[in-house]
């Protein structure tokens, strides 16, 4: 909501693949500098899954918003916020339950290796237009990222 009074709505102009993109960027530099060992550049890692999560939202809001034909720049943004945030939440509750907290289990490294994954496979679903025969659709991709990126954050808090 700061980056929002900051620039406005201006990331509406993003079509889903650039948002794809966009995250396959950060997620892409995350695995760098865990291979690499090493980074040039001083942004933290914990602001990359930030904004894996922040880009992840934009997106659902997209999905959802597009999908209605409503238009971007009449709704609230605050509110649209809110019923991703929970139903990504209801979906980690739900996920979370049925494999018993195994992702307080896995390394860090997983993560960004399921998130990249999960990005292939957004992009793939793009180019084929949204057609899948079996797949859970791009939104499904987009909430999976922002689970494994809380999840990132949390290690690395536990970590530090």
């Amino acid at each position: 909501m700061k980056k929002n009074h900051d620039y406005g709505a201006s990331w509406t102009i993003l079509r889903l693949p650039s948002i794809t993109d966009q995250l396959y960027i950060k997620a892409a530099r995350i695995r760098s500098i865990e291979e690499n060992k090493a980074q040039k550049v001083d942004d933290p890692i914990d602001l990359e899954y930030v904004g894996l999560i922040n880009y992840s939202i934009m997106g659902l809001i997209l999905i959802e918003n597009l999908s209605t034909n409503k238009d971007l720049n009449t709704i609230n943004l605050s509110n649209e916020y809110d019923l991703v945030v929970q139903k990504t939440r209801d979906l980690f509750e739900n996920k979370n339950h049925d494999y018993g907290e195994i992702w307080r289990e896995m390394r860090l490294s997983s993560y960004t290796d399921l998130i990249l994954m999960k990005l292939l496979r957004i992009k793939q679903i793009e180019d084929q237009k949204g057609y899948t025969l079996v797949s859970e659709g791009i939104d499904s991709g987009y909430m999976d990222i922002i689970n494994y990126s809380i999840f990132a954050l949390i290690k690395l808090l536990i970590e530090k």
